[in-house]
């Protein structure tokens, strides 16, 4: 891997001239570090409010930047012309990208003088693609982390300016690994920002040959399979659950949501129940048969309801012996 300490064209300053580009939950804590540390953060890009209600997690970072006095720009597309000629209006000498989800085009990514930073939550070249904390949950990993990238045309391509490891645990969920993923680019910023005032960017090379690229995830995927065992069941409601659209089984033709759950050992277990039937374990919280051990349900939701505690629901719907499964014909792709 080739190493190189200093950016071309980048010269000693005081403060770098930033436009912060974000909108998931993830860019709020780095974006209030910027404001706290007198950073000059001279512009906001954020989605239009219509179009952000459609992304899981979504921040209003326009009502921080208006009452920091800092402009704000609200957009479809962040490669679009007038999103483009906004940003370049300001002269920037970096641009930084943190809870987005679109590429940014090549003449977007020549505007700032020194670079366009953004960070991949993973520990790069692993885990590139889309929803990097999500699948590391999935697949039961240990550990994860988070990179600071210099933007490339190409997703998570750039040089690794810094690097953080974060370890997942068993407690941890989508919602906590993202709160850690935010604490570390705040390390991040402060640890850069320093070497980019006197002239320097550090920047390393991604070893493409033992990258991994992650597809896009979409809700309908969230369906939970009765069949695997209760480990990878929990991994999966964790990485699903709130702000993302959430795993889910169907019970009598309704939509059932779990949003959080825990693997029991296969005390209960039998050869002869079958995966997906319930039963109610010591504490009155419903249980449900894995191809090996239970998951006992935590907190559930029919969907267009109201979401409650599974022990309640166990005296309504999530009786001994009803079974949870795939979709009725109607609903089935």
């Amino acid at each position: 891997m080739g190493d190189s300490s200093s950016q071309p064209g980048a010269s000693a300053q005081n403060s770098p001239r930033i436009i912060f580009v974000g909108v998931h939950q993830e860019s709020l804590g780095p974006f209030r570090f910027l404001l706290e540390a007198d950073e000059s953060v001279v512009g906001l890009v954020t989605l239009k409010p219509e179009f952000a209600a459609n992304i899981s997690g979504a921040v209003d970072l326009g009502a921080v930047a208006r009452a920091a006095g800092i402009p704000v720009l609200e957009v479809r597309n962040v490669n679009d012309e007038e999103s483009v000629a906004w940003i370049e209006g300001f002269q920037p000498d970096l641009v930084l990208v943190i809870g987005w989800t679109q590429l940014l085009k090549e003449r977007l990514l020549r505007i700032p003088k020194i670079a366009c930073l953004g960070f991949h939550a993973s520990l790069l070249p692993k885990y590139r693609g889309r929803a990097p904390i999500n699948w590391a949950l999935i697949n039961g990993e240990a550990k994860t982390g988070n990179s600071m990238i210099v933007l490339e045309p190409d997703a998570d391509e750039g040089d690794i300016v810094a690097q953080r490891e974060i370890p997942i645990g068993f407690e941890d969920d989508c919602r906590t690994l993202y709160e850690k993923v935010a604490h570390t680019e705040v390390e991040m910023l402060a640890e850069v920002l320093p070497h980019i005032c006197n002239g320097h960017l550090p920047r390393t090379r991604q070893d493409a040959s033992v990258a991994t690229i992650m597809p896009k995830r979409r809700p309908e995927d969230g369906l939970i399979d009765w069949g695997k065992d209760a480990r990878r069941l929990y991994d999966w409601v964790r990485a699903l659950t709130h702000p993302y659209p959430g795993a889910f089984t169907w019970l009598d033709g309704r939509k059932l949501f779990v949003w959080r759950a825990r693997p029991k050992e296969p005390g209960h277990a039998s050869a002869d129940i079958p995966p997906g039937t319930i039963i109610l374990g010591e504490r009155g919280y419903p249980a449900v048969k894995a191809g090996n051990g239970w998951l006992e349900l935590g907190r559930v939701q029919f969907e267009g309801e109201v979401e409650m505690d599974a022990a309640d629901a166990a005296g309504r719907y999530l009786t001994q012996g009803r079974r949870l499964g795939n979709a009725p014909r109607e609903h089935a792709e």
